[in-house]
Parts: C-alpha cells; structure tokens; sequence
C-alpha cells in the first residue's frame, strides 16, 4: 500500500470516529437541554404554587382587607331608609361566603346614632362584585350611613 492511500485511510477513519462521535454526544446534550427545560418548568410550577398558598393563606387570614363595599341610601314612602350596595372581592383566589357587615346611622354633626350587624349571605368568588339591599328604621336625625366589612367566612 501507498503512503498516499495509508493517508487516505486514515482520514477516512477520523472521520468515522468523529461522525460516530457526535452521533453519540448529540442526543446526549439534546437529552441534557430537555432535562434542564423541564426542570425548569417543574420549579416555575412549584414556585407558582406556593406563591398561591401563600395569597390564598393571606387573603384567608384577613377577608376584610379584601371586599371593598359601596353603597346609596334612600328613604321609601314607609319612613324606612333603604340601603343598596355592592359588595367586591378583590382577592385573587379566596371565595368569601356570608360576608357580615357593619351599619353605623350617624347626625348631621356626625355623632354616632345607632349601630346594627347584618350578614350579606352571598357567595363572592375572587373577582367578583355582589349587589345587596337591605331596610332599616333608622334613628331619627339620621343623615349618613356609614358601611364596612367586618367579617366573612371563607370556602
């Protein structure tokens, strides 16, 4: 054999060592890159996860720091001051049921009349807003009513 063609296969041969090679380091750095992305996406889940424990424990613990209440009275021809509000949940994933609220009728002066808890038995899902309407016989000299949220139980 030549030296030329002794060269030749020699080249030959590193060649089919190289391509065998990356034939086989190939699919193991595929393999490594599919590990590591999924990986990752399991730790963004679990993440994602526990940050959701963490707001649905928060929003749990302290239901009035998330429904917001708005509300208009008027009086009906029977003397009755009739109240029409809304309730909103700006939670972002708690549901509050049973939401008990505060109705405080005060003077034009601003002196506090009367005091009366009512409960809204409504259920409010993370989001969401609820209209109620209640009536009461409120106090002579009334001029405002004054709403808050005081408590709600949680689903």
């Amino acid at each position: 054999m030549l030296k030329s063609e002794k060269i030749i296969l020699q080249q030959i041969q590193t060649l089919k060592m190289k391509k065998i090679f990356s034939l086989i380091l190939i699919p193991i750095i595929l393999a490594g890159g599919c590990t590591n992305s999924e990986q990752k996406i399991a730790n963004d889940k679990e993440e994602y996860q526990k940050a959701q424990e963490k707001l649905l424990e928060k929003e749990t613990e302290y239901p009035v720091n998330f429904l917001k209440i708005s509300s208009k009275e008027k009086h009906n021809l029977l003397g009755q001051t009739v109240i029409k509000g809304t309730i909103s949940s700006i939670a972002k994933v708690c549901v509050y049921s049973d939401i008990a609220i505060e109705l405080s009728f005060f003077s034009k002066t601003g002196k506090l009349l009367e005091k009366d808890n009512e409960t809204i038995y409504e259920t409010i899902d993370p989001g969401v807003s609820v209209d109620f309407k209640t009536k009461y016989f409120a106090p002579k000299a009334t001029d405002s009513v004054v709403i808050k949220v005081i408590s709600a139980n949680t689903k």
